[in-house]
């Protein structure tokens, strides 16, 4: 596919460049080590820790998928969340998520699939080669990140299970952990949490089913121990801490569409043009910016429209929202 084009970001929100590239540079000294070792013992080892969700992940740097900058500091990236299971609060994420219980873990994909299959979390670590991919990431609150996730293209796990013709949608469901998940007993959300998208959105090799995080596994707060990334869509899209995958023929009701539609449309695509009810989305901010530093503008598809306009090819944006 075509290089992405990056769009551009202030200094105040890129890492500096001897801390990055002295980070690659020990990625790739771990990469060296797991090869004179073998790869296929050393991997799985360093990705599963059971009680540390932040152990190394050791992965190659995908050149078509690196923004010219450097990704926001790690720091604001696994202290700055929406995750409602653990509380509304940006933190609440960051102070709560430790608790979740991360293996075992599985992942059920059914539904319209020609071989369903329940995969092993560590089987699924296994499944493709591991690479690291910087994505513009936006949230629907108007601030935005840059991101670097280690992870493979969702589609590589779909083509496992061969949807069938029927299949036209894909939802992905996140765990409930009632006494580790402090937030379920909140009834913001119908519990558990539903995100979906169109088959070709999840076969778009820009969709990508992440493990990792600034090379090492995610904490519970980004979404551990797997969730989905899908650069051009809102945060809200992106199901975390997955336990299930189902492929369906109608479209799926997903959480924020079903208690607010008139807010959270099915798609969720980033567009500049279609106003939140509550707020513009012509403008964000940047997470590592500060409150009071210049809004920028919002680009359409979040700067991702050259690989994925064409999905929407005569739809009405402003409808399908």
């Amino acid at each position: 596919m075509p290089s992405i084009k990056p769009p551009g970001l202030p200094p105040s929100s890129i890492t500096p460049e001897h801390v990055w590239l002295a980070r690659r540079q020990w990625m790739r000294q771990m990469g060296v080590g797991a090869l004179a070792l073998g790869a296929g013992s050393i991997m799985p080892a360093l990705a599963a820790s059971p009680t540390d969700a932040r152990t190394p992940l050791v992965a190659t740097p995908n050149p078509s998928y690196q923004l010219m900058r450097a990704p926001t500091a790690e720091q604001d990236v696994i202290s700055y969340n929406n995750f409602y299971e653990f509380g509304t609060g940006k933190s609440d994420p960051a102070d709560y998520a430790g608790a979740m219980v991360l293996r075992p873990w599985t992942v059920s994909v059914e539904g319209e699939v020609g071989k369903p299959q329940v995969f092993d979390i560590d089987d699924l670590l296994k499944l493709a080669p591991l690479e690291e991919r910087v994505y513009r990431m936006r949230c629907v609150e108007a601030w935005s990140m840059v991101i670097p996730w280690t992870g493979y293209s969702l589609s590589a796990l779909l083509k496992k299970v061969d949807p069938t013709s029927r299949a036209r949608y894909v939802s992905f469901v996140t765990a409930e952990q009632p006494e580790n998940m402090r937030g379920l007993s909140s009834r913001i959300l119908d519990w558990p949490y539903v995100e979906a998208l169109r088959i070709d959105e999840a076969m778009h090799p820009l969709t990508m089913l992440v493990f990792g995080v600034y090379g090492k596994a995610l904490p519970g707060q980004n979404g551990a121990p797997m969730r989905v990334a899908i650069p051009w869509k809102y945060g809200f899209k992106s199901g975390k801490s997955i336990v299930r995958i189902v492929l369906s023929e109608k479209m799926p009701e997903t959480s924020w569409n079903k208690v607010a539609p008139s807010e959270y449309g099915f798609y969720g695509n980033v567009n500049p043009t279609v106003p939140h009810p509550r707020w513009s989305q012509a403008t964000e901010r940047r997470i590592g910016d500060g409150f009071f530093a210049p809004r920028v503008d919002t680009l359409m598809f979040n700067g991702y429209a050259d690989e994925v306009s064409s999905l929407y090819q005569g739809m009405d944006l402003k409808r399908w929202y």
